[in-house]
């Protein structure tokens, strides 16, 4: 049987998450045989055409030729995954959003009649059907490694859906705000990123975006018994998943 196509793709981002897919070199060298690895320019120049039957996608959607080229992709792909914080919730150059784009390209740029952008940066699914997303800045590597191995088995990828905190708990983690008041979004974000900040005593900055039902009023009245001024609050939510929908709300409240 003809191995599966494997297609990976760069919109507006850091290259991060691609890279943590370089990174997965001794689980991609186990399955290296079972898949055909067609188009992945950051790995090789063999670029096969499509179909492909798994394409995944990093980076947010800034201009207009990249709104032809998503569509033309999901066009192309049996199976598309938007990976990393830009692709599934617009990335840090989503602080754009709420700003007035003209304006900043005026002041960065000495021939701004040259730029030709969108006035917002979104998410690969504001466009496009995408049938899975996985989360982070970087994208887990552990995760990589589960979507790749459940498509070639045929079954939905085991991904976690848990909140941050519960993370910290399997890792007998010490609480940072209960133990020594240290702002944190664990509360409100969805985990994946190994317990990697609140392990050495530092808040989590939201990188895996929100968790489903994220309640972030009742976290605000926590930042507020701790002293933290509404503008520090609304600078919490300014990172890297500042546009999904949970964190632009909240953001908007502390306005």
């Amino acid at each position: 049987m003809a191995r599966p196509k494997l297609a990976v793709w760069k919109f507006a981002s850091c290259d991060g998450c691609q890279l943590s897919i370089l990174d997965c070199e001794d689980e991609l060298l186990a399955i290296a045989d079972r898949i055909d690895i067609a188009y992945f320019p950051e790995a090789s120049s063999r670029m096969a055409p499509g179909p492909y039957d798994l394409s995944l996608v990093e980076g947010s959607i800034t201009t207009a030729d990249d709104v032809a080229r998503i569509k033309d992709i999901r066009d192309q792909s049996r199976t598309l995954v938007a990976i990393g914080a830009c692709a599934t919730a617009g990335g840090i150059q989503a602080l754009r959003n709420t700003a007035d784009v003209a304006e900043w390209t005026r002041l960065v740029y000495p021939r701004p009649e040259y730029i030709e952008t969108l006035a917002t940066s979104t998410a690969i699914a504001d466009h496009v059907r995408v049938d899975l997303e996985l989360h982070g800045c970087p994208v887990s590597k552990a995760q990589l490694v589960e979507l790749v191995t459940a498509v070639l088995a045929g079954r939905r990828p085991q991904i976690p859906s848990a909140v941050q905190c519960v993370e910290c708990k399997r890792h007998g983690t010490p609480c940072v705000m209960v133990s020594h008041g240290t702002p944190c979004l664990g509360p409100v974000t969805r985990a994946g990123c190994g317990n990697l900040c609140p392990s050495v005593g530092r808040g989590c900055y939201g990188c895996f975006g929100p968790v489903e039902g994220a309640n972030t009023d009742a976290l605000a009245a926590q930042f507020r018994r701790l002293g933290l001024p509404e503008a520090a609050q609304r600078a919490l939510y300014g990172g890297v998943t500042c546009a999904a929908p949970a964190f632009a709300a909240a953001r908007g409240r502390h306005d």
